[in-house]
C-alpha cells in the first residue's frame, strides 16, 4: 500500500499583504495543511507573524495548521498555539528544557506533537522522546534564513532523513518526517524516497515564481509519485 504523502504550504512564503487570498489559492489546489512559522526573533533572526495574525487566519480557514515555533520560549508560544486551536505543534529540542513538559502539554490539549532539529543536531538527541512524537522535523536549512538565496539545503539532508527513517521502523514507530528548508522540484524525489512524509513547501517548489499555484502542486505531484516509486524499488 503506498503511503501518503503531505504538502504542507508554509504561509510565509505566500503574499504577506494578501494572506486571506492565498489561503483561498491554497484551498482551491485540494491541500488541507498549512504550515505556519513562528518565530521570536531571537532564536532566528526573522518575525513572520504574530500570534494575532494567526489567530485571523484560524477564523478564516479550516485548514490542519501545522506549528513551527522557533523560539526561545517556546512554552509561551505552545500555550498561545493551543488556545488557537493548532492541529499540529512542533518546537525545537535545542531550546528546550523541558522536553516532557512540553509534550504533554501539547498532547493534553488534543493536539499532535513534532519536535524540530536543526540540521547539524544528532538524532541520538531524540533517543528518549522519539516514542511521544507524532512528527519529527528535520531542518534542512538554518532556520529562518530561507530568504537568503544563498543558504542552501545542507549537503547530507538526504543522509538524515533515511537514517531516522531507518531509527523509527528499527522502533516499530509511525512518526512522521517532515522535512523544511529548500524542498525544490529537483530534491523532492530523493528526500521522499529516503523516507519523507510531510514537505515543506515555499519559494523553490509550491510559491515558485514563473507559474500558477496549481501548476506547481501538479508538478509536486508528479516529482513525489516518483520518489515514491524509486522507494518502493527499494523495500
Amino acid at each position: 500500500m503506498q503511503k501518503d504523502i503531505t504538502i504542507a504550504p508554509s504561509i510565509m512564503c505566500a503574499d504577506l499583504l494578501n494572506l486571506e487570498q492565498g489561503v483561498n489559492e491554497i484551498e482551491k489546489a485540494g491541500l488541507d495543511t498549512l504550515h505556519i512559522d513562528i518565530i521570536d526573533g531571537s532564536f532566528s533572526p526573522s518575525m513572520p507573524l504574530g500570534i494575532s495574525t494567526v489567530e485571523q487566519l484560524r477564523k478564516k480557514t479550516a485548514m490542519n495548521f501545522d506549528v513551527h515555533i522557533m523560539s526561545e520560549d517556546n512554552e509561551f508560544f505552545i500555550q498561545e498555539m493551543l488556545k488557537i486551536g493548532a492541529e499540529q505543534i512542533t518546537f525545537h529540542i535545542e531550546t528546550s528544557l523541558h522536553i516532557d513538559r512540553h509534550i504533554n502539554l501539547i498532547k493534553k490539549q488534543g493536539a499532535k506533537v513534532g519536535i524540530a532539529l536543526n540540521p547539524a543536531t544528532p538524532l541520538s538527541d531524540l533517543e528518549y522522546v522519539l516514542p511521544q512524537c507524532d512528527t519529527v522535523l528535520l531542518m534542512l536549512i538554518n532556520p529562518g534564513f530561507a530568504t537568503d538565496k544563498n543558504e542552501q539545503q545542507v549537503t547530507y539532508a538526504v543522509e538524515k532523513v533515511k537514517a531516522l527513517s531507518e531509527l523509527i521502523k528499527s522502533k516499530g514507530l509511525d512518526t512522521k518526517i517532515e522535512v523544511d528548508g529548500r524542498v525544490s522540484f529537483e530534491t523532492i524525489p530523493e528526500l521522499v524516497n529516503a523516507g519523507a512524509d510531510i514537505l515543506v513547501a515555499g519559494s523553490t517548489s509550491l510559491f515558485k515564481a514563473g507559474h500558477g499555484l496549481a501548476e506547481n502542486k501538479e508538478r509536486m505531484d508528479q516529482l513525489i509519485q516518483q520518489g515514491l516509486y524509486e522507494e518502493a524499488k527499494n523495500l
